[in-house]
């Protein structure tokens, strides 16, 4: 018996290119591989800082610098909508993001390898790498010798590169999320398109913490790993000159974005609406989104300024947006600079501190969010309801805030450097030369020696020169154990020294620091579905995607831009000696940390304090147009009563002339 198949068949199998589902994988994966190239950039931040000498300011910049492209061009992509073909958007904006992580992964290709001043754990030179030179040699210093091959013709243009790798990062994540959500809420069923847009925001949530723990993965690697062989690599993950392969994460990061760009070269321009059940596949099959309304790019220019003026002087509207956005200066503040200030303050290596912001403090946060939607849902808030929660919750975030100004490390106490004014021992010779060398204890010591060692009676030193330290004893594998014979160690002199920073004596304070954190982290993300959903009710409904994206404009504007600039220019005053190179001033290499921690947490507090005051002019505003809706309701329904009795007595009395 021949089957006759019908010319109307669409197709003769499954084809994933065309299913909305298979587009939600796809979406998946991009997101979170665009995510956790950011993610890689923040967790590196302290490294990149020390490998090419930033200051905590400019790497502030070049995490800020990535919200430019996005701002400059957020605006068309709400005019473009379903008007273009989303997918080849989207995918053209995937493979941006894959340029954008190579270019910023390309300085060190182009570079030289790093070179740290006075190879710690090294014996190069006889094992007198380092060490006192009396003031009668003629040798040359070492770090003016190694100066001219240190500094390669492209270190100077690192910066403009990582900044143009960054622009173009921000440009290429315009199209991803807005495109990626419409799209699958266009052609997906009702019943199902907030279960995915839901996924997709949990990838969202989650791609930044797979970057902080891939960068704690790739930080643990030494830099030039790719160079330099394992046994010629002589510094460990602890010594402060550690600069772990920063680079690697975004060659990872690009070759995912490249790979999850592919698919979307095949998905179509529109799909058929996704049925919800099996009986209304017929109907639902046929089904398209309503055309979208024709309108002109100057026209839709013309516009924008009127809706957004009539959206900004919606009053709720806005305290609630810059809550958020204060809310948000919390967030870059601690996504950006946290696992810098863990590492300085309890003297952890630059992976850990970046590991324990990707495996607690993110998830914690994203946790946060998902409990204030939920708690929204089941309590059934009100606009009103929902201000309130918000208050109460920065109000909370606050008291939890408080004592982390005072848990942390003093400053380790550094010859010449801190306390200030206080020498130590035989140092009383020594100064910071600024304009030649360092003399201490009849050394002379190259100025921009930094080659930390810990001297018995418990003072650090910024080199075995200047501790006065003319011998050395190192193991069968000739690493370096202990410095000896330190002149300015001791109050006779003779004293040992050993490698490393002598770091924090507090570090059994980070288990308490990591729970006040979390609170703190927990109790405000608790905020941003209830703040979200009032913006939501608060604006008419036709301005609703409008005043989104107005509001997330706000952010990247007034929170995004700023803010990690501001961290940084707080952090480098609390900076008590700067490194130089070659005649130029490097990273911070000692700070205060009383100074550290009171500026970064103080400014966390100063946010908090300010999305409090927002969301409690919020519930004032709000009980202000509840009382005045229930004052006109009442006087209408007054007046209704008044009417209907009017109306009964004049029955009445129509009834009684009929009467008679």
């Amino acid at each position: 018996m021949t089957t006759i198949r019908d010319p109307h068949t669409k197709a003769r199998g499954w084809n994933p290119f065309r299913s909305i589902k298979f587009f939600v994988l796809c979406q998946g994966f991009l997101q979170l591989a665009q995510l956790m190239a950011s993610g890689c950039l923040k967790s590196s931040i302290s490294t990149i800082e020390r490998r090419y000498g930033f200051t905590s300011q400019k790497v502030g910049l070049l995490v800020a610098f990535n919200e430019v492209g996005n701002v400059m061009l957020i605006v068309f992509v709400s005019f473009l909508g379903s008007r273009v073909h989303r997918p080849r958007f989207i995918g053209a904006g995937a493979l941006l993001a894959s340029v954008s992580a190579l270019i910023i992964a390309l300085p060190h290709f182009l570079g030289g390898p790093y070179q740290h001043t006075a190879q710690a754990g090294s014996t190069t030179d006889n094992g007198t790498s380092g060490l006192c030179q009396s003031q009668s040699s003629n040798a040359t210093l070492p770090s003016n010798q190694s100066c001219g091959l240190s500094e390669s013709p492209t270190h100077g243009g690192v910066f403009p590169v990582l900044l143009l790798g960054q622009l173009l990062l921000g440009i290429s994540t315009v199209p991803i999320q807005p495109f990626g959500i419409s799209y699958v809420d266009d052609f997906a069923s009702r019943r199902n398109s907030p279960l995915y847009i839901g996924i997709l925001l949990a990838m969202t949530s989650l791609g930044p913490a797979v970057g902080f723990m891939m960068g704690s993965f790739t930080l643990r690697l030494y830099v030039d790993f790719d160079r330099v062989p394992t046994d010629q690599i002589l510094l460990d993950s602890k010594d402060l000159r550690w600069v772990g392969a920063w680079w690697l994460g975004f060659l990872i990061a690009s070759c995912l974005l490249f790979l999850t760009s592919l698919p979307y070269l095949f998905f179509p321009r529109s799909l058929t609406k996704e049925s919800a059940f099996r009986e209304e596949s017929k109907s639902e099959d046929e089904k398209q989104p309503e055309p979208v309304q024709t309108v002109t790019l100057i026209q839709f220019l013309r516009r924008f300024p009127q809706i957004m003026l009539r959206t900004l002087k919606n009053p709720v509207f806005l305290l609630l947006c810059l809550g958020q956005v204060f809310c948000a200066g919390v967030i870059v503040g601690v996504i950006t600079f946290l696992a810098k200030f863990m590492e300085r303050q309890f003297n952890l290596s630059a992976s850990f501190s970046t590991m324990l912001i990707g495996v607690v403090h993110i998830p914690i946060s994203v946790a946060a969010i998902v409990v204030g939607g939920a708690v929204m849902r089941h309590l059934d808030l009100s606009r009103l309801g929902a201000a309130r929660w918000c208050s109460l919750a920065m109000v909370l975030a606050l008291l939890c805030s408080v004592p982390l100004l005072f848990i942390g490390c003093p400053t380790q106490n550094v010859a010449g450097i801190f306390p200030p004014g206080r020498s130590t021992g035989k140092s009383t010779a020594m100064q910071t030369a600024r304009d030649g060398s360092a003399m201490s204890c009849r050394c002379v010591c190259p100025p921009d020696a930094f080659n930390p060692v810990c001297a018995s009676d418990g003072t650090e030193f910024r080199s075995p020169c200047l501790a006065g330290c003319v011998a050395v004893e190192t193991d069968n594998l000739n690493k370096v154990q202990n410095y000896t014979s330190c002149g300015c160690v001791g109050r006779g002199g003779g004293g040992y020294a050993v490698p490393g920073t002598c770091g924090s004596s507090c570090s059994h304070l980070l288990v308490l620091f990591m729970v006040i954190s979390s609170l703190t982290c927990f109790i405000g993300a608790t905020c941003k579905a209830p703040s979200f959903s009032t913006i939501l009710r608060t604006v008419p409904p036709e301005d609703k995607s409008f005043a989104v994206g107005v509001c997330y404009m706000l952010f990247r504007v007034l929170a995004f831009l700023p803010t990690p600039v501001i961290y940084g220019s707080v952090i480098d005053k609390s900076c008590l000696m700067w490194g130089r190179k070659c005649g130029k001033r490097t990273s911070c290499l000692y700070y205060d940390l009383d100074s550290f921690r009171r500026g970064f947490f103080g400014l966390l507090t100063v946010f908090l304090c300010l999305a409090l005051f927002c969301f409690l002019m919020t519930t004032l505003v709000l009980r202000k147009q509840t009382g005045s809706l229930e004052k006109k309701a009442g006087s209408e329904r007054g007046y209704k009563l008044e009417s209907s009795v009017e109306g009964v007595e004049g029955r009445s009395e129509g009834g009684g002339g009929g009467g008679e």
